[in-house]
């Protein structure tokens, strides 16, 4: 049985497709191969997973899922203003938190302690990578967003490497940041040769989306000590985030005084609330609890191709030839982070 996801980069007429790139599963194994113009495929990684069946079907829906808020985000960022855009996304979401957990009879703890970790997860998780990366979007396609979004496990590991005492960088760690480091700076190329343009800020937000989403994993850590349930701490960090921003919504933004926006718009906010941060949060936590944080971090390597597949497929986009190269990069150091092919391939070298 074979599972499979892939893309063929857009080339001019006549022309044989630049770069082409999928990612697979097939009898247990987890597969990713590119393609270079008319050469054969010059990178394949197998990687044995322990996984049930279920658990790469939730994976697989939760990077459709994740993937599809970069297009549903391009939707509606030109027609909201992104703090009140940020704000329907953490308050509709925490609604939805909450009724789920009135339903299951998880009540919210109190205490200075818990709502200082919500206030510091609501701000590094939500309020501002959230506004970091509907800013963004309005300069740069989905695609190229979402393939920096794919640097967060990256940044993770560097923060716990300086927080941390048991999360130092090991070899396979340090090649996987030079890696993502190397595709960033392919990423941003030209602009930073010609100088810094609107896109060039766009790449430097959406990173700085990733530092924070790095951090706020490393904080997260403090739930499961502090015994609050996943769930309620979703709910508690988004609650947070709405409580910070709606004050800048009322006092500066006042979305109110401006156009209506579009039914699209609407529907893409709910979409994004509903669908792509509290459903997703569940499934998260669900392939979390049963397959592990190594294997559901895989998820960040297939959510560039949702997203560049919608917003190639819907909303015209195109990527560059240096933001394919710079994906390649990042997520060859992805697989390195990873470090079940580093196992792999070290008894052929010794």
């Amino acid at each position: 049985m074979a599972i499979a996801l892939g893309f063929i980069a857009p080339c001019l007429p006549n022309q044989q497709p630049i770069y082409n790139f999928a990612i697979g599963l097939k009898q247990g194994y987890i597969c990713f191969s590119l393609s270079v113009g008319l050469l054969p495929d010059v990178v394949f990684w197998k990687i044995s997973m322990q996984m049930s069946m279920r658990d790469w079907v939730l994976l697989f829906c939760l990077s459709f899922i994740w993937g599809s808020s970069f297009f549903l985000t391009a939707l509606a960022v030109h027609e909201i203003p992104p703090f009140t855009l940020v704000l329907a996304r953490t308050g509709i979401a925490a609604i939805a938190l909450y009724i789920y957990l009135r339903a299951k009879g998880e009540s919210v703890p109190g205490g200075w302690v818990v709502i200082r970790t919500f206030t510091f997860l609501g701000f590094f998780s939500c309020a501002i990578p959230f506004t970091l990366f509907v800013w963004a979007q309005a300069s740069i396609s989905s695609g190229l967003a979402s393939i920096i979004n794919a640097t967060t496990p990256m940044f993770t590991i560097l923060v716990a490497h300086f927080a941390l005492a048991d999360e130092r960088l090991s070899p396979n760690k340090v090649i996987g940041v030079v890696l993502g480091i190397a595709g960033v700076a392919v990423l941003v190329g030209g602009n930073a040769m010609t100088g810094i343009n609107i896109q060039t800020y766009g790449i430097l937000a959406c990173l700085g989306a990733a530092f924070c989403y790095g951090m706020a994993g490393i904080y997260g850590r403090r739930y499961k000590t502090m015994g609050i349930s996943p769930a309620v701490g979703a709910f508690g960090q988004l609650l947070a985030a709405s409580i910070m921003i709606a004050p800048i919504v009322i006092f500066v933004e006042q979305p109110w005084t401006g156009p209506t926006p579009g039914t699209v718009a609407v529907l893409a906010v709910l979409g994004i609330a509903i669908f792509t941060t509290a459903f997703a949060y569940l499934i998260f936590f669900r392939i979390l609890a049963s397959a592990g944080a190594v294997n559901v971090a895989l998820v960040t390597l297939i959510i560039p191709v949702t997203a560049i597949l919608l917003g190639s497929g819907f909303l015209g986009e195109v990527l560059e030839t240096r933001h394919i190269a710079g994906m390649a990069l990042i997520m060859s150091g992805l697989l390195a982070v990873d470090g079940r092919l580093w196992q792999r391939l070290k008894p052929k070298v010794a």
